[in-house]
């Protein structure tokens, strides 16, 4: 059976049950797991059965894949192809910069997972960070210059609404100057108008 004979998706309320036998296949810890069922995508066969799964958490711009099991170790590769394709799509529309994982399996390794250094630790969000924890990470896009651009972006947007605040207030200056010179020039007119009348009231008989 190949990656084209199986399909993926996001788990429903519906697979509780086989995840729940998954997991505990798995030793993993199904209490824990139960209330994160949605972030968790699983892998059918032709005849709607399980295959396997795996859970994938999104943070600022970071995800980690975790929980990871199969029922048949033997598709486990097909499997993983199209859960990699899924998971690319998902980091793509949430804005994911950089994956990790702790599983140390040589599939995700041949797709560019390498274990964390030093400097790649310290980016790995605090709430996932665990004593003695072995991680395997995966730059998705370069976060240096994402992160250089986006403050760019923030300078460039302050600067521009500066620029447009500066032009508002020089705008609603001239318009109140304008509004004063109307006026102004109104009441002289008025008053010149009233002069006149005052001068010769006999105009208003012509």
């Amino acid at each position: 059976m190949t990656a084209a004979t199986l399909r993926v998706r996001r788990a429903t309320v519906e697979d509780l049950d086989r995840l729940r036998s998954l997991w505990t296949s798995m030793h993993l810890p199904v209490t824990e797991l139960e209330p994160r069922l949605t972030e968790f995508q699983v892998v059918e066969n032709a005849s709607g059965e399980m295959v396997g799964g795996i859970g994938f958490e999104v943070g600022t711009n970071h995800g980690r894949l975790h929980s990871e099991g199969f029922t048949d170790f033997s598709l486990a590769d097909s499997a993983r192809e199209l859960l990699w394709n899924r998971i690319q799509t998902l980091s793509s529309n949430h804005g994911v910069l950089r994956l990790w994982m702790q599983e140390n399996v040589i599939f995700w390794q041949r797709l560019g997972f390498k274990p964390a250094d030093d400097e790649e630790l310290k980016k790995l969000p605090a709430n996932w960070n665990t004593e003695n924890a072995s991680w395997q990470t995966f730059q998705l896009k370069n976060e240096d210059v994402i992160n250089a651009f986006e403050k760019e972006m923030a300078v460039f947007i302050s600067a521009q609404k500066q620029r447009t605040a500066r032009v508002t207030r020089r705008a609603r200056t001239v318009r109140t100057l304008a509004t004063v010179l109307a006026l102004i020039v109104a009441a002289i007119a008025f008053a010149a108008a009233i002069s006149l009348l005052l001068k010769r009231p006999d105009i208003l008989n012509h």
